[in-house]
């Protein structure tokens, strides 16, 4: 299937993929844009309602084991018939297709979806505009950008250095967050300088900042160590270990 065969740059981390990830990995002064574009477009379709700014207006959603989109409201847009969505977003393969004819087809205002083995693109009205071929693939070029925060282990705990290494082990002067957590994990995303961080306390999931400062309450039972953050400004979260769905940097869900 092409869709397993795509390099997306930071987007090659599909939300469907990510949920087989092995939950063995247990043991808010965010930069927020307002996105004027996001305002005009809710403006001319009342189907995108703007509830947060600072979110895609279509955010995937699995009901009954399919996947669609649904809008900041919650109501399907995109009805759920898919086996993998994405959010919304650039496909470079195709930004850099030796067909430039398909080229366009990897702009922002389109999303990959896969059904039946059939990778498409589709629009936000959830038309299929394009089935992906071999042939249209293009190379992705990308710079990665340097971490400057890391998750460091000490005595079982888990804190976090800035940079990647500190003269005395023992202490915790070098620390930016002293180890306390039973499990941390920095996540991808635009700013390096402020990092969102999976953590786990008393065997729940919340997410905290460089300041260790509470982001998201833990009160989780996991949350997925994706790129959703980076494509949505969204957590991928769950209280069962079986229900997973969206969250806002406010808790709020979708």
């Amino acid at each position: 299937m092409i869709l397993r065969k795509l390099k997306f740059g930071f987007f090659v981390m599909l939300t469907a993929f990510v949920s087989a990830q092995s939950k063995s990995l247990k043991s808010n002064g965010l930069n927020k844009t307002k996105t004027n574009a996001s305002l005009s477009v809710a403006k001319k379709n009342p189907d995108l309602p703007v509830v947060n700014e600072n979110i895609p207006l279509l955010i995937p959603q699995k009901k009954n084991g399919k996947s669609g989109f649904v809008n900041q409201k919650g109501r399907f847009v995109i009805q759920p018939e898919y086996d993998l969505v994405m959010f919304f977003g650039e496909d470079c393969n195709l930004l850099n297709s030796p067909n430039e004819k398909v080229r366009k087809f990897g702009a922002k205002d389109f999303a990959t979806v896969e059904k039946n083995g059939i990778t498409f693109r589709i629009n936000k009205s959830g038309k299929r505009v394009y089935q992906y071929k071999n042939g249209d693939l293009g190379k992705c070029t990308f710079e990665l950008q340097k971490k400057q925060y890391h998750a460091y282990i000490s005595k079982g705990k888990y804190g976090v250095v800035k940079g990647s290494a500190f003269e005395t082990k023992f202490d915790n002067s070098h620390f930016t967050i002293v180890p306390s957590y039973e499990y941390l994990y920095i996540l991808e995303g635009d700013d390096v300088s402020n990092p969102m961080i999976v953590a786990t306390y008393n065997n729940k999931f919340g997410v905290i900042d460089v300041n260790n400062k509470i982001v998201i309450p833990f009160e989780y039972s996991d949350i997925k160590r994706n790129y959703s953050w980076k494509l949505g400004k969204m957590f991928e979260v769950t209280k069962d270990d079986k229900n997973y769905y969206y969250i806002d940097s406010d808790n709020r869900s979708y």
